[in-house]
């Protein structure tokens, strides 16, 4: 078991996670996730995430694996708010170039070793925009939960995405989401073994029908109107494998390091000053 595992993370950093999707849900209603963010590099969609800050987008590390190179880097890398479909230059949005890309201290550490196993355990990324994203009712801040909020185990959460509809599919141009159940940790970390960090991750139930796929990086896991975790696994090659929970990386035990990368003087959607942490 432990070694299908680790090959089967093995394909995971090489085929990575690139390209956005929900298996089933339905496409949301327009606008009606407004802190959603496309992460785009030479104008193509690699992963979602949140805007968390007018400066700031929350995504995961593993996004910028394929783009990292001498002659693909970071200066093209950009974010699109305000977006329903991706595809269309629709009023609503804004595109704004990235200034800065800010990973985990340790995930280069991890993946230069090679340790799968601690890789994923670090698995998030803070993006400083180059300038200030404008708010309106297409765009707005998503506020963080706070350090110990925890939602219940088998609480019905929801995901969004843009992209591949099934496995091997073609990606969608639209916004869709889905509803999916927390397992509790336990379960998750019976099927992943050590691959799973109940420390660091939560994971929830795959369906057929229910899933996000390859790969749906750095989409927000919404629970009570928060986000608890950003997707950053799932069985390669077929998402919707029911025997697979879906792992996403837990925004909460990283509050300290968002704190430190963006500073303590964080500001709602409302300018008033809030502290997360």
């Amino acid at each position: 078991m432990t070694v299908c595992i680790f090959l089967l993370l093995s394909l995971l950093t090489l085929s990575g996670a690139t390209r956005s999707g929900i298996v089933g849900g339905k496409e949301v209603k327009k606008h009606s996730r407004p802190y959603m963010v496309s992460v785009q590099h030479g104008g193509s969609h690699k992963c979602g995430g949140i805007l968390i800050r007018q400066d700031f987008v929350l995504t995961v590390a593993h996004c910028l694996n394929t783009i990292l190179s001498p002659n693909a880097g970071p200066k093209f890398l950009e974010v699109v708010l305000g977006a329903h479909n991706i595809q269309k230059h629709e009023e609503s949005q804004q595109r704004i170039k990235v200034q800065q890309h800010h990973r985990h201290p340790k995930y280069k550490k991890y993946t230069e070793e090679g340790d799968l196993q601690n890789q994923w355990t670090v698995d998030i990324m803070l993006l400083k925009l180059k300038s200030k994203a404008k708010l309106n009712k297409f765009v707005k801040v998503l506020a963080l939960p706070k350090k110990h909020d925890k939602p219940p185990a088998q609480a019905e959460c929801t995901i969004a995405g843009w992209g591949m509809r099934k496995p091997h599919g073609t990606a969608s141009d639209v916004l869709y989401e889905v509803s999916v159940a927390l397992l509790p940790l336990p379960q998750c970390k019976e099927k992943w073994e050590q691959y799973f960090h109940p420390d660091c991750m939560m994971c929830t139930a795959t369906a057929r029908n229910n899933s996000f796929c390859q790969g749906d990086s750095g989409g927000p896991l919404i629970c009570s109107n928060k986000p608890h975790g950003l997707a950053i696994y799932t069985y390669p090659g077929e998402c919707n494998k029911p025997e697979y929970p879906q792992v996403y990386i837990n925004i909460t035990s990283f509050v300290g390091w968002i704190e430190s990368v963006m500073g303590k003087k964080f500001r709602n959607a409302n300018g008033q000053r809030t502290n997360f942490w």
